[in-house]
């Protein structure tokens, strides 16, 4: 461990990840609960104001009185930026830690995971390389770089959604600016802090049918309506907010490219293919300790094994 670990002596850091629809969030509040800690946000859209029903963003009972941190922080017209979650995702780990409070990590972006308790430190940006990428990405599509990305870096392409043309272009960047694939710019699993990851996984079948009850639920609890209003705040020209999972193609029904049951069967097989990313992602991983979820069980049942495990 380097001389700059762990930052700040006291509680350690729990992280909950996993693949979309597992019950993250639920562990995570119940964890928060038992140990006397706030939950911090580490799932990439649910930074965004406004993106409540599409990111199963927790409702205020559901929290169950545990402070929440960095959700509802962005608009949706603002561009990602990892390196800024990470500033804020450490300032929100420094003080809770300071406080005394375990700061319990919740959400399935596995970047942003690492962001937040890795050392791990952002290439610049170069703005002609960025702004030439990026007309590259209007003339010839997301699907024309991703096959770029996959020639001088299959494993990033293998973790990067072909349709997510910003984290493509923003890997091409990189390695045209350091020489070097992406991937490379990941170091080796280093925390800075002492840290916990519980990943909690459940049967590819079954997780596969939460994944279209969850969808379901999306559009039965006005996720239209929600993309609609947030259409009105600039969400088309949101280059991150607008490619979300539901948001992308509630925006397509809304336009008439697609008709509701063609909007969510295509969210449907867009998430299970984001959920395998994920799976994968995590399972590189060695410090992640998983959990099998059966949901036969009472929910307590996870809780249990997650708090043993601790």
């Amino acid at each position: 461990m380097s001389a700059s670990s762990p930052r700040i002596a006291g509680p350690r850091v729990i992280a909950v990840v996993g693949a979309t629809a597992v019950g993250k969030s639920d562990l995570g509040v119940a964890i928060a609960q038992h140990l006397g800690g706030e939950v911090v946000n580490t799932d990439s859209m649910q930074l965004y104001r406004g993106m409540d029903i599409g990111t199963a963003k927790l409702t205020m009972a559901e929290r169950e009185g545990v402070p929440h941190h960095l959700l509802d922080i962005w608009d949706v017209t603002e561009a990602a930026s990892v390196a800024e979650y990470q500033r804020l995702a450490r300032e929100a780990i420094d003080k809770l830690v300071a406080q005394g409070r375990t700061p319990v990590l919740v959400g399935g972006s596995g970047l942003y995971v690492r962001a937040a308790i890795d050392e791990l430190e952002f290439p610049g940006t170069d703005p002609e390389v960025r702004a030439r990428l990026e007309a590259e990405l209007e003339t010839e599509g997301s699907g024309a770089l991703h096959a770029r990305l996959a020639a001088v870096d299959p494993e990033a392409a293998r973790a990067i959604l072909p349709s997510n043309g910003r984290r493509i272009v923003r890997a091409l960047e990189v390695v045209e600016i350091t020489g070097l694939p992406f991937t490379a710019n990941l170091p080796g699993h280093e925390s800075v802090y002492d840290a916990v990851q519980i990943g909690v996984r459940l049967p590819r079948p079954e997780l596969d049918e939460r994944i279209e009850l969850r969808v379901d639920r999306m559009w039965e609890a006005g996720l239209l309506d929600e993309v609609g209003e947030l259409a009105a705040q600039g969400l088309r020209e949101g280059r991150t907010a607008a490619r979300a999972l539901g948001y992308q193609q509630a925006l397509a029904q809304l336009d008439g490219v697609y008709d509701e049951a063609e909007a969510r069967a295509e969210t449907v097989r867009a998430t299970r293919r984001f959920a395998r990313r994920q799976e994968s992602w995590f399972r590189r991983d060695p410090r992640v300790h998983w959990l099998d979820r059966d949901t036969s069980e009472p929910p307590t049942a996870l809780v249990e094994q997650a708090l043993a495990l601790l």
